[in-house]
């Protein structure tokens, strides 16, 4: 996925491996083979659950499952959920709402903004040492 606009991370660590942030159509097509899996409508959450975590979960840069029934047949219910739930926290974290609030959005515009120069501090503070500023007429 391309991150021609996005500076902030695009994976999230978990115990399995790690989890990628998926493209509006990988989300939409995790849905539809969800509920082509699901026989009842009771079903549809899981298995739209196991085909999101599928798509998202990754172990060196690969996927770890080949699709939702790969992962409904390796996983337990629980572990399925954890990873979606997982998932479901990065992707809001890093594409955030309008509807989360002008607190919300106030806090996260603040976060990345100084995300740049908070990821920079102190790794030039040896060569800044050795080179200081001057200040005067010769500077």
């Amino acid at each position: 996925m391309g991150n021609e606009f996005w500076d902030g991370p695009d994976r999230v660590k978990v115990r399995e491996g790690a989890l990628r942030l998926l493209s509006a159509r990988e989300v939409l097509e995790a849905r539809r083979e969800g509920d082509a899996l699901a026989k009842e409508g009771r079903e549809r959450a899981l298995c739209r659950n196991a085909c999101l975590v599928a798509r998202a979960l990754e172990r060196h840069g690969k996927p770890v499952f080949d699709g939702g029934e790969a992962v409904l047949d390796a996983l337990r219910v629980e572990d399925i959920a954890r990873l979606a739930d997982a998932w479901a926290a990065f992707n809001r974290d890093c594409n955030p709402s309008p509807l989360d609030g002008a607190e919300e959005t106030a806090r996260r515009k603040k976060a990345w903004s100084t995300r740049i120069m908070s990821a920079f501090s102190g790794a030039c503070s040896a060569c800044s040492a050795l080179c200081p500023p001057r200040s005067g007429r010769n500077a």
